[in-house]
Formats: C-alpha cells, structure tokens, sequence
C-alpha cells in the first residue's frame, strides 16, 4: 500500500504541477492578446543618424548553409562605413576555404574573418572574442542557418530611441515549415514561443530572452551585464537574465521576420531539443535565487520562475505517465476511492489551456482560422503526442542541467535542403551513434500501446487519452530516431 499512495501522491503531483504550468501559460495568451491589439500602434522613431553596428556570424562546419549566410548579410541595406561584418569561424573542415573563397566575391563589404583553432566557450567563446574587436555601437548576431531581411537593421535600429533598451529580438520564421511533418510540428511549438510567450512575457514587462540569433544588442548592454559567459549551453538565456536584473529594457517585434532553417530529421531535433532543454535548466540553477532576491513585482518573479524552470515539464510529464500506470491499475483493482481516480478529470483543464496556447499561435502565424481550421485539427493532438514522447530524452537534459552535469556544445546539422546540393544521406555532420535512451523509447511505447489495449480489455477508458497519446508519440520518436541515426550508413 507504501508503494500505491507513494504512486498516487507523485502521479496528483504532477498533475497539479502541470495546472499550475497551463495557468501561467493562460496567463501569458491573455497577456498577447493584449499586445496584439497594440504591437501595430508602437511608434517607430527614424534614428537623426544611423549608429555603427557589426554583425556577428558564429560559424562551426557549416559547408550547406554558410555560403546562403554571406549572401543574405552582404545584401543588408544599411549605409557601407557603418556596417561591419565579423565571420566567427571555429570551423576544422573546408568551411575555411569556402568562406574564404566566398567572400572574394564581395570586395567592397567590410567583412572581417576571424578564425580561431581553440574553441574555448564554444559559441560563447567566439562571439566574446569577436567582441573584444567589434567596433560597432550595437551587435546584431545571426546563427548560420539563418538568411537575415535585407532591412533587418533599418527595421530593429529606431526601437533603441531609449538608452535604456539593451536588445531587440525578432521573431523567427521557417524557410521549410512544409518540408516534413517533422519540420510542420517544430513551426507548430516554435510560433507559440514567438507569439504567445515572447509577446506575453514582453507586454508586462516580464523577464524575456534573447533568442541566440535574430536579435540585435546594445553593445554597453553586454559588456555591462559581464559579456558571454560559458558556464552553461544557453548563453543566449544566461545573458538575458544578467542583463535584465541590472535594469536593461528588452524589445520584442513580431513584425520583424527572421527567416530560418528547421532540422528536418529527428536525431538533430534531439541534439537542439537536449542543448536548449539543459542549458535552460542550467540557467535556473543559476540564475533563481539571484531572481527571488531581486526587488521585483509578483507576476515578474512568477514568469521568471516559470520561464527558467519551463523545462522540468518534462520530467513531470514522464513521472507522471509512468505513476498513471499504478493509478489506473488501483483504480481497476478497486483499491483507492472512485471519486480519487475521477478526480484526474479537473486537471485536464490544464490540457485545455495549454492547447489554447498552441492553437492562437497556429492561427496567428497561419493569418487565417478557415483554411488553417482543417489542419490544426490533426497537428494539435500529432503535436501533444510527439512532446510526451520526447519526455524521456528531454527529462534526462534537464535532470543532468539541474544536477550539474556538463557536457560539451553539440551543434545542430544544418542541411540547406530547398538548394537542391544536398540530401539527407549525404550530410556528413549527422550523428550516427544512437544513445540507449532511443531504446528505452521504443520500451515505453510497447508499455503504453499494452496499457491502452488493457483499457479496452477491462473497460475503463479514464486514461485511454492519455496512455494513446504517449504510445503514439514514443513510437513516432522512436521510429523516427532510428531512422534518423542511420541516414548515410
């Protein structure tokens, strides 16, 4: 019986943990409803004169993507003795050549390649050493899967009209959106981060964050928040809270596009969803208690908690799948009050709002709710379904950024697959060695696909929703991982 309560109390837990999660994040769509209604009527003040600004290109083997990179940046429309271009090449394959090559082809743009053969800090580490040669009043920094608007600057520049403004992020759009169900459901979770998050968080003034890329700094900002520290894998984030808790202002703009790559096979979804996952739960660890003791309103410490510890969601989500099995089972068995188990129902409000969430932001980024009706329809569940279903592999990033496990950078592949130059096979950054969490996902699809069959056997379909769903998306990230980890074998 030890063993039953233990497994009902971890299994309300965290049903009550995901409520709590939903109503922040209920709060925050009210929030960008607001701000939808004022984002178009924010004046935008012409600069008297333009500032000097640099860009900063992080580079690390990116054969595919970097020459579509120069490119985009040499097309920048900002007067030519003020714009300063650095290329951060970390690269050890032929990227050196081809940049080098590549920018013989634009004699009259001030690009400056810095090479380095240390990678210390990894992206933190190039874009510092860059920093100490930028001469440039503000730093616009762009990942290399990224083609930047040729207005980018002329667009974010005039929000910096207050010196307390130390950053200016954009909104990410996605070159492949249609490129694969993978690539659909990645748009699907990214436009509620820049709709509905980015925006609730920014319109109330709560804590936001840098995004890595498609945004512009103040450089006074960054070098008074410390510079890029290296001490965990989301320097983008780390930055942001120094830099907010010192009193910088952070602008959001929607409006603003930045046009970007999605990986488009699952072990590279994994390598972005594991560095993104425990470097956030890094930063909490960091950054929490430093934000608890701040003098701050409620709702900015409560987004902040929210924001920087949004990833334990995922350890939540696999306890409490595992703990539903005892629940059901106790349930079936007569062992725990009938009122107990139905009492699971009222957390399914948080389901409710978190897919309130996802389906603004789908309606929002798709400018339309007719034609777009028919397809979130089956993306909404296709999506609930695979984010369960990276659970395992997700909790083990945030349990190791909690505990303070390090681990090296691991870049995202990146495949400029719309060029028609190369194909999914012949990308030769693709990780081939699978980890033994991809075997435990298949595991857990069997357990939950026996669980849903047990649920038709006995006639109790209180959890059949919930038991599908996690059988449908372990087996899909199972699959789909497996295939992936042995394209070009």
């Amino acid at each position: 019986m030890i063993i039953l309560y233990f497994l009902c109390g971890l299994y309300f837990s965290g049903m009550l943990f995901i409520l709590m999660y939903s109503l922040a994040q209920g709060h925050l769509l009210f929030h960008f409803l607001k701000a939808r209604k004022e984002w178009a009527s924010t004046p935008q003040v012409t600069p008297s004169s333009w500032p000097k600004v640099t860009v900063q290109l992080p580079v690390f083997n990116e054969l595919y993507v970097v020459e579509r990179l120069i490119d985009a940046v040499a097309k920048l429309n900002y007067p030519k003795e003020l714009l300063e271009i650095q290329i951060l090449d970390d690269s050890t394959d032929q990227t050196v050549d081809l940049i080098q090559a590549k920018l013989k082809e634009y004699p009259d743009i001030n690009f400056r390649y810095l090479h380095r053969t240390d990678r210390t800090g990894f992206k933190a580490g190039a874009l510092r050493e860059g920093l100490k040669q930028a001469s440039g009043e503000f730093i616009a920094i762009f990942d290399a899967d990224f083609v930047p608007d040729p207005d980018f600057l002329i667009k974010t520049n005039p929000f910096f009209s207050s010196e307390k403004v130390g950053m200016v992020q954009t909104r990410w759009t996605h070159l492949n959106r249609d490129y694969s169900l993978l690539t659909r459901l990645q748009a699907f979770a990214l436009d509620a981060h820049f709709f509905i998050e980015q925006m609730g968080r920014n319109r109330q003034g709560a804590f936001i964050n840098f995004n890595g890329t498609g945004g512009i700094w103040r450089k006074s900002c960054i070098l008074d928040a410390g510079n890029w520290h290296d001490d965990t894998l989301t320097e983008d984030l780390d930055l942001s809270y120094r830099a907010q808790r010192k009193g910088w202002q952070f602008v959001y703009r929607p409006e603003i596009e930045s046009p970007a790559e999605l990986p488009p096979i699952m072990s590279a979804v994994k390598s972005q969803q594991f560095r993104w996952t425990k470097g956030g739960a890094e930063c909490a660890v960091k950054h929490a208690g430093k934000v608890s003791q701040e003098k701050l309103p409620f709702r900015i410490k409560f987004h902040s908690f929210a924001h920087l510890f949004n990833s334990t969601i995922f350890i939540v989500v696999l306890l409490t799948s595992l703990s539903s099995i005892g629940v059901w089972w106790a349930g079936v068995q007569g062992l725990i009050p009938e009122w107990m188990v139905r009492l699971s129902g009222i957390f399914l409000i948080g389901f409710v709002l978190i897919a309130g969430v996802y389906l603004a932001s789908y309606f929002i980024a798709n400018r339309s709710f007719l034609s777009s009706f028919l397809g979130v329809i089956w993306q909404l569940p296709l999506f609930l379904s695979v984010s369960m279903g990276l659970a395992l592999h997700n909790a083990q990033a945030v349990w190791e950024g909690l505990t303070g496990k390090k681990s090296p950078f691991i870049r995202t592949p990146k495949f400029n697959l719309e060029s028609g130059k190369v194909s999914l096979s012949s990308n030769r950054y693709i990780l081939h060695r699978m980890p033994i969490t991809t075997w435990f996902e298949g595991l857990l699809a069997l357990v939950f696909w026996v669980m849903v069959g047990l649920a038709f056997r006995e006639g109790n379909f209180l959890f059949l929703p919930f038991h599908a769903m996690l059988a449908f998306g372990y087996s899909l990230v199972f699959v789909s991982s497996f295939k992936s980890y042995g394209l070009g074998r």
